[in-house]
């Protein structure tokens, strides 16, 4: 089923609160089916309106109500059913939502297919972000996925709810960018690093001890990744 078509279907249960008893129930229903207490309880409400000793103007207040409810909560339904194997839509707002009840994807261990699938990022950058953690890499922030592979921040920002870092630092100890941390000003301009630059880095691990990450490394210093990035 295509995105659009799942967003705009009535459900089953939506037409069934048309009718009167009945209706609650299927509002209870929809509860059931999306794990919601409150919308079980509010069907119940319903159904037993309909079974106490008030006027019929009354019932007929509750079945409009009835009615209006179920079309209130047909979105939430359709996103808390959201199918997993149905690509996420493109609607940020819709994302988010669908996201928020869905596992976090570590980019530090996850597949490419899940990058591809799940996350909806394109295979150049499943294949990049792959790349560098075969290398060693551990990404630490979403920053570093926009610094290091280049996706779009306005990607990035869609995907962030998401998305999380297991990061140990120490896990790093044989990667190429960990070399700063024990160079002097001369080494890291024979790295290709500029003076200024090599002597700000030196100086800043000087006073506050080893650089934890690449990005550790711009946040403290203020140099630009570009700076450095021919180290990664």
């Amino acid at each position: 089923m295509s995105q659009p078509s799942w967003f705009d279907q009535i459900p089953a249960w939506v037409w069934w609160s048309c009718v009167p008893v009945f209706g609650g129930g299927a509002i209870a229903y929809a509860g059931v089916k999306s794990g919601s207490n409150i919308w079980i309880g509010i069907g119940a409400g319903f159904v037993a309106i309909v079974f106490l000793p008030v006027p019929v103007e009354v019932i007929m207040v509750a079945w409009i109500a009835q009615i209006a409810t179920a079309f209130a909560l047909k979105r939430s339904y359709l996103v808390k059913t959201y199918p997993k194997d149905l690509e996420l839509p493109e609607d940020v707002h819709l994302f988010g939502a669908i996201a928020a009840r869905r596992p976090k994807v570590d980019i530090n261990t996850c597949s490419k297919n899940d990058m591809v699938n799940t996350l909806g990022l394109p295979i150049v950058y499943a294949n990049d972000i792959d790349s560098l953690r075969n290398e060693g890499h551990i990404f630490t922030s979403i920053e570093e996925l926009h610094d290091i592979i280049e996706i779009p921040n306005a990607t990035l920002r869609k995907i962030e709810p998401m998305i999380t870092f297991s990061y140990d630092y120490r896990q790093e100890s044989g990667y190429s960018w960990k070399r700063i941390n024990s160079m002097n000003v001369d080494d890291l301009i024979g790295l290709g690093i500029e003076p200024n630059a090599a002597k700000a880095i030196t100086e800043e691990r000087q006073r506050r001890g080893d650089f934890k990450s690449i990005m550790d490394i711009k946040r403290r210093t203020g140099i630009p990744f570009s700076a450095y990035r021919h180290l990664t």
